[in-house]
């Protein structure tokens, strides 16, 4: 059964076939070699996959990031962090990754993150003579905290498939996505050690402050959808819907920058990138009914548990397995495809499984940046004009520092765990 569902899976995506179809495709092989063929249980499945109350967060919160994109909110972020830190000597790459966390604080996906803030940047970057390549790579990595930072589309599909807590991946994923920032800045900083990048001057205190109060707008929405799903306000999917109001209702009124002969193509974008998501869900949850029944998620951990039943060294197996699929899946058919699989091995090893939807999804981050298919690199390429060949080299060591981060925060638990504990401690009290 393993075998066929592989050969089926990999073989039409080789062949060129959409994701969401090659999942349908193996479903229907794997029936077949099971002698159970019936079209109703494949639409019965993929309809109760999209089904799902919490996957309705997915399009609004991708409809809340396209609304900042096109109406100014997202340059008044960028304003804010170059006046706070563009000063120092290669500021502009502070800048990236300072922005890029702040948008993820509403986009939840890395696509759209690296998008906003890599079409305003790059072009300022590459006008003051940074090199274009590293910039547009740079832009890429930090582009990765989109599904990090909460919310998280990722975590989002993740809890609905695993029966986890949402609000304790979203409060989990936090210190995760603060240490990958700060390593994309560390690395920035010895690049530039060896540069002559420009150095702005210091912009005034007046000045400072203005821009702050220009982007509080902005920066007070990561705030507002986090707390009110902490303390209980409102769930991710009503979050979700207040984030889109907010985001329309601060371009449209406060900055009167959104017009609203946008509005068509802006729910299109948002339509179109839901779709897609909601599409592949749908047929992922066919898949794994017949995983489930083919007794693969088993037949997976007997192979791993072969080599080792120390938690410790099966989740170094896993990180490793993680990263070569990163590098020929994207990120969501990989976590709907792998994540039932890996969550039942996890927890019969007593690994914490929101502990470990941290970790999965920080993983298939990578995997975005990585050729042949990533996704964020393949909109580096877009915005910068470099072929994938000369961005990938240039993304190398940034994937290499991100690499690092998750094997600090795979085997340093506290850096994922500590947040939700205290969340679940303020609770019970």
């Amino acid at each position: 059964m393993l075998t066929i569902f592989l050969v089926t899976l990999f073989g039409a995506l080789l062949l060129g076939a959409p994701v969401a179809f090659a999942l349908i495709l193996s479903t229907i092989a794997l029936m077949v070699f099971n002698n159970s063929f019936d079209t109703q249980i494949v639409v019965q499945h993929m309809m109760a996959g999209a089904e799902n109350y919490t996957l309705m967060a997915i399009p609004f919160f991708m409809l809340a990031g396209e609304i900042m994109n096109h109406g100014g909110i997202s340059t008044r972020i960028i304003k804010f962090a170059s006046d706070l830190v563009g000063h120092v000597k290669g500021g502009l790459g502070y800048v990236t990754v300072i922005a890029c966390m702040i948008f993820a604080g509403v986009s939840g996906t890395a696509v759209a993150d690296t998008a906003a803030v890599g079409s305003i940047l790059h072009p300022v970057m590459k006008r003051e003579g940074y090199d274009s390549k590293r910039s547009a790579a740079l832009i890429c990595a930090a582009g990765c905290t989109g599904p990090i930072i909460p919310p998280s589309v990722p975590m989002i599909l993740y809890g609905v498939i695993g029966g986890v807590s949402i609000v304790g991946l979203f409060l989990g994923g936090i210190v995760p996505g603060l240490i990958m920032g700060i390593a994309l800045m560390i690395y920035w900083y010895l690049h530039t050690r060896k540069t002559n990048y420009p150095i702005k001057p210091r912009v005034s205190f007046a000045t400072l402050l203005r821009s702050t109060i220009d982007a509080a707008w902005a920066l007070v929405l990561p705030f507002i959808i986090l707390g009110g799903i902490v303390f209980g306000v409102f769930t991710p999917t009503e979050a979700a819907v207040i984030a889109v109001f907010y985001a329309f209702f601060v371009s449209f009124v406060i900055y009167r920058e959104l017009e609203l002969s946008k509005l068509p193509k802006i729910l299109l974008d948002a339509a179109i990138n839901s779709a897609v998501v909601m599409f592949v869900a749908a047929a992922a949850t066919s898949t794994g009914f017949m995983i489930t029944v083919g007794r693969i998620p088993q037949s997976i951990a007997e192979t791993i548990l072969s080599i080792s039943s120390d938690p410790a060294i099966v989740m170094l197996i896993i990180n490793f397995f993680l990263l070569l699929v990163g590098t020929v899946m994207d990120l969501t058919p990989a976590l709907l495809i792998l994540a039932p699989i890996l969550i039942s091995l996890t927890k019969n090893l007593g690994i914490d499984p929101l502990y470990f939807g941290v970790v999965m999804v920080f993983n298939l981050c990578i995997g975005l940046l990585t050729p042949p298919v990533g996704t964020v690199l393949f909109v580096g390429c877009g915005l910068s004009g470099h072929s994938i060949t000369e961005l990938s080299r240039r993304v190398l060591p940034l994937v290499l520092v991100l690499i690092a981060v998750l094997f600090l925060i795979t085997y340093v638990p506290e850096t994922i765990m500590t947040i939700p504990k205290w969340y679940q401690g303020l609770r019970t009290t």
